[in-house]
């Protein structure tokens, strides 16, 4: 579980799409949202979910970093906002308020990773 927390901590991502994320989390509904993203019935646990997530937001953002012509950016944030929503559910209760904002933690960057 820490080690989900670390990876999640590490993500360095623009600052608008983690600002959004932020907005987005606070109306995340975690059978809604996240069994729509994942195309489940039954949302997995929050540690098996973020591991998915970690994986897709990767992907996502690789498509992002070389301009691909695939990349939705509306994807993109459903799937930060599904993180920040899913680390909160993960983190020990007395750290919960500081997860939610987790994914950006010293996270947030001006540029891409591109220097653009």
């Amino acid at each position: 579980m820490q080690d989900l927390l670390s990876r999640l901590k590490s993500l360095r991502r623009p600052r608008l799409l983690v600002r959004t994320a932020r907005i987005g989390a606070a109306t995340y509904s975690r059978s809604r949202d996240l069994s729509r993203i994942m195309d489940y019935g039954k949302p997995p646990r929050p540690a098996a979910a973020i591991v998915w997530l970690l994986d897709s937001e990767s992907e996502i953002n690789q498509q992002r970093l070389s301009r691909d012509s695939s990349y939705s950016l509306i994807c993109h944030v459903e799937i930060l906002v599904a993180l920040v929503g899913e680390a909160a559910l993960l983190a020990p209760p007395n750290t919960r308020p500081q997860a939610q904002g987790s994914i950006a933690a010293g996270a947030e960057t001006d540029q891409n990773e591109n220097g653009r």
